[in-house]
């Protein structure tokens, strides 16, 4: 978030006074329009801070006014409302709430669009009382709730939420995507995003990174002239057991869609994995005598098999560790490795491997993140709604949205290790592995459920679909 502010800072220092927020207003009083759909006559009120959020929202309120909308501005301090946008408000016609704390809960119930300009991305905390009943009005209200820049009481640096904050249902932010537009649990108070260029320059290394279709293209391999399944890479999957063999499978489906030549297989699901993807090499000879592979899964559905994980961790060449792998590995093991490892926990799993609560995990997901890659030393993918990828050294972190809630599905995750895995074994490193591969299974687990249930095998049948739409 510094680097926004800075550019922020740099792009005012050479503009004439007010001439930021104006270019920032008229976005915002654009979305509102194309939101609102007829301007002339419909009821908007402004809830409006004391901060620049709050001039932003009364600047916009101000061309909406000027446009024939019945626009009334609640100030929560009065006295330090930002003065030329109130000035501007009143020319124009909108009006200013004589006692706000009587007459908001009223006129958010009547209005068609309240905007949120409580808060800006200087807010921490969550919201102070007097906010925190508008932002509560506003929740159950017939009215569109517009953010703007974020929904007030979100951080906006780490996407918590520690206390009451707004609901919108759609968020108007400029310049820059903030971390707390794309982390959850602060992802699911913005609604749609919409990004409204104001001229800052492009920002350098930030906290955070979301890939996109063209950044993901450039990372898959793809085979030469003179690839063959060796030199493409190999990835060895130790996974699944007597009681779980649907693990080993799943993660083989993944792995076989994931740009590496070869797959080979150790585990007592041999039989099942062979019936279902016979050009697997199948051994049951333990990691150290299943031939030369460039990178190893190891964990869904072990069960117990602590021996082998402990095994394949001893290797040197990059590791992922998932699901029973997570709770089965000692963490000195996974600290003392000189080749990459990539951990890919759910919250659940972060949690006991933090020693925390899991609710404390899903409230501060990029912190948790973080944190596990810095403890273990290692990559860490933490699945969820938004995935983040964390790498040890820091840096920025990697967030992935393109998922579904219904790849929520037993197997799903098995299927990401073994698609992850191939990547790693492809060569690219575990930060871009991890990173690629959530973006693919997202993509695959849309295109699987289309709005209704899938299983984990209908998303990795639909792999290729999401690889072949990634590189159009």
């Amino acid at each position: 978030m510094e680097t926004v502010r800075a550019a922020e800072r740099a792009l005012m220092a050479r503009l004439p006074e007010g001439a930021l927020m104006q270019r920032a207003a008229a976005g915002l009083a654009a979305a509102c329009a194309e939101l609102l759909g007829r301007v002339y006559g419909s009821r908007v009120v402004l809830l409006v801070g004391s901060g620049d959020n709050g001039g932003d929202a009364l600047y916009a309120g101000a061309r909406l006014a000027r446009r024939g909308a019945g626009v009334t501005a609640v100030l929560l301090s009065p006295e330090r409302a930002h003065a030329g946008g109130l000035a501007a408000l009143r020319r124009a016609g909108g009006a200013v709430a004589a006692d706000a704390a009587a007459a908001a809960e009223e006129l958010i119930e009547r209005a068609d669009l309240v905007v949120d300009g409580i808060v800006g991305i200087g807010g921490r905390g969550g919201l102070r009382p007097e906010a925190a009943a508008l932002a509560e009005a506003a929740g159950p209200s017939r009215a569109a709730v517009v953010a703007v820049d974020l929904p007030s009481g979100v951080e906006a640096d780490t996407g918590e939420v520690r206390g009451a904050a707004v609901r919108a249902d759609l968020t108007v932010t400029f310049g820059a995507y903030k971390p707390g537009l794309l982390v959850d649990p602060a992802r699911e108070y913005a609604g749609v995003v919409r990004l409204v260029d104001i001229g800052l320059e492009p920002p350098g290394e930030g906290e955070l990174e979301a890939l996109q279709h063209a950044d993901v293209a450039r990372l898959l391999p793809v085979p030469g002239a003179e690839s063959d399944k060796y030199r493409r890479g190999v990835v060895g999957i130790a996974a699944g057991s007597a009681r779980y063999p649907g693990a080993a499978v799943l993660a083989v489906s993944g792995a076989l869609r994931g740009g590496a030549g070869a797959v080979r297989y150790v585990g007592p699901a041999g039989d099942a994995v062979i019936a279902r993807f016979p050009e697997t090499l199948v051994s049951d000879r333990g990691p150290a005598k299943a031939g030369r592979v460039q990178a190893w899964v190891t964990g869904p559905g072990a069960g117990e098999d602590a021996a082998t994980v402990a095994e394949v961790l001893g290797t040197d060449v990059p590791v992922l560790v998932d699901a029973d792998g997570l709770r089965l590995a000692e963490r000195d093991a996974v600290r003392g490795r000189t080749a990459p490892t990539l951990m890919t926990p759910h919250a659940g799993e972060a949690a006991a491997l933090l020693g925390v609560r899991r609710e404390e995990v899903e409230g501060r997901r990029l912190a948790a993140a973080r944190e596990l890659a810095a403890v273990y030393r290692a990559t860490v993918l933490l699945k969820g709604s938004t995935t983040l990828v964390a790498d040890a050294g820091g840096g920025a972190a990697r967030v992935n949205a393109t998922g579904t809630s219904w790849l929520a599905t037993a197997g799903s995750g098995d299927v990401l290790s073994g698609l992850a895995g191939s990547l790693l074994a492809a060569g690219l490193r575990a930060l871009d592995a991890g990173s690629t591969a959530a973006y693919l299974h997202g993509l695959a687990g849309r295109f699987a459920a289309q709005g209704a249930p899938a299983g984990a095998h209908d998303v990795s049948e639909r792999i290729p679909e999401a690889w072949r739409d990634v590189r159009c």
